[in-house]
């Protein structure tokens, strides 16, 4: 079993940052395919990044939805079973709950896919004031 805890999410206002983290626990594991998905009040839940399992402790392919190119950064810390995402730039459209989800599968997966994903997180709120 694994668990999935995210953290650093809050309030903030137009054009400002902020870092949410993903720890990972409850077992041994070279961590897998990683994404963060994000859901809006009233809205399904959508792909925000993903990042590609790798062998060694940082890196991997990373993939990210339009609406947050160039905005967005996924990174992991394999060494400390940790994934990152830092959102700048942020835009009101921005606010929702953001889950943190691991696939456990060690080969290239549809990262926007949810079906791909095995475990979640129970998510941190994000609120971007305008």
């Amino acid at each position: 079993q694994v668990q999935l805890v995210e953290s650093g999410g809050g309030l903030v206002q137009a054009g400002g940052s902020l870092r949410l983290s993903c720890a990972a626990s409850g077992r041994s594991f070279s961590m897998p395919n990683m994404g963060w998905f994000r859901q809006a009040p009233g809205k399904e839940r959508e792909f925000v990044a993903g990042i590609s399992w790798t062998g060694s402790s940082t890196g991997g392919s990373t993939y990210y939805a339009d609406s947050v190119k160039g905005r967005f950064t996924i990174s992991r810390d394999n060494a400390k079973n940790t994934v990152y995402l830092q959102m700048n730039s942020l835009k009101p459209e921005d606010t929702a709950v953001y889950y943190c989800a691991a696939s456990m599968k060690y080969y290239r997966i549809n990262y926007y896919s949810e079906r791909e994903y095995d475990y979640w997180g129970q998510g941190t709120q994000v609120t971007v004031s305008s």
